[in-house]
């Protein structure tokens, strides 16, 4: 489906606030990968014709590069939010993925605090998640406690709302995702009621097969059997390509090839939210990759966000969240990803 873009005040604003930030993050993108690229990657770029710098326009759309805080929950837990905030600002992002509202931060916060936080820094506070369900009655999980989970989503100001977990809370059997669906949809539904999007975000199993009936692919029936104006998904990109490794094949051994990239061009729509996690191919590895900051592994990100932006209403219509489990040092990651991403060119 295309759609036609419309103008969006607060990223207007945001992008105007943060103009002359924007020209020196690119300056410091230039340079750190400049610095980082030997000159023998130089020459195989060039020679290949791959690399995605040159002087195209920036594949990557104005305002729409955020992180999951996730990656950064080590520095939160330590120096606070506002810290954090302040490194964001200065590596160019735009927006912000929480993953809980405290992460074990410094100190107590508010709601109202955090949300203040994060637009003094110029960042979007644009999704979070929450768990799905829990044996705990008490549980901050969708199903245990939905209205918590969106007053409190509303307070922050989120456009998006969703969980991380699969759909697996009833099994793995095409009735116990449809079960799951029904209730995909029930959050749906609250959360547009209250002008928010929940969404779904995978992790490889999600493309594995139904034990009852093993010629389903899982997920097709998630997409299929939930509401496509209530549910939403966030393609973690790392772990689709994973998931294409893994479930390639049936469990009898026959082919069942699947392009990520081709779930996301059939119903764009329905794809808000982008996890941007890279990896080293390694076959050896149960999920067939080696998790790497952004741009130094080999998912190849020029031709994936292309691919997307490229369609017809959709440039500003997604949000690409760059994401590392553990990073080695994660402000790191999130400097070196950003300046990756912002170094990218579509193809002249």
């Amino acid at each position: 489906m295309s759609r036609t873009s419309q103008p969006d005040p607060e990223l207007t604003h945001r992008l105007t606030r943060r103009g002359m930030l924007g020209v020196a993050a690119g300056a410091t993108a230039a340079a750190l990968l400049g610095a980082a690229a030997s000159p023998a990657g130089a020459a195989t770029d060039a020679a290949s014709g791959t690399t995605g710098h040159g002087r195209g326009r920036p594949v990557l759309p104005p305002g729409r590069l955020g992180i999951q805080l996730y990656s950064l929950r080590d520095k939160v837990s330590t120096l606070g939010f506002g810290p954090v905030f302040a490194e964001l600002e200065k590596y160019g992002y735009d927006e912000v993925e929480f993953a809980g509202y405290t992460q074990g931060s410094a100190g107590p916060i508010t709601l109202a605090q955090l949300r203040r936080l994060a637009r003094d820094h110029g960042l979007n506070p644009i999704g979070s998640h929450v768990g799905y369900y829990s044996d705990d009655p008490n549980a901050y999980t969708f199903a245990q406690n939905l209205t918590k989970v969106l007053d409190d989503a509303q307070a922050l100001g989120l456009k998006h709302i969703g969980t991380a977990s699969g759909p697996f809370r009833y099994g793995s059997t095409v009735d116990a995702w449809k079960r799951a669906a029904e209730e995909f949809n029930t959050y749906g539904a609250a959360a547009r009621a209250r002008g928010m999007k929940f969404y779904q975000h995978n992790h490889s199993e999600e493309f594995s097969f139904a034990t009852d009936n093993p010629k389903v692919r899982l997920y097709d029936v998630l997409l299929k059997e939930t509401d496509p104006d209530l549910v939403f998904l966030e393609m973690d990109i790392f772990w689709a390509y994973s998931g294409q490794f893994r479930f390639s094949k049936r469990p009898d051994g026959t082919p069942a090839p699947f392009e990520p990239l081709n779930y996301v061009l059939r119903q764009p729509h329905r794809y808000p939210l982008f996890h941007v996690k890279d990896g080293v191919s390694d076959p050896s590895n149960t999920y067939g990759y080696r998790m790497t900051d952004v741009g130094d592994g080999d998912i190849d990100y020029q031709k994936f966000i292309s691919a997307v932006t490229r369609l017809r209403g959709e440039r500003l219509a997604h949000h690409w969240q760059a994401e590392h489990d553990q990073p080695t040092e994660s402000f790191t990651f999130a400097r070196r990803s950003s300046a990756n991403l912002h170094s990218l060119r579509e193809k002249c």
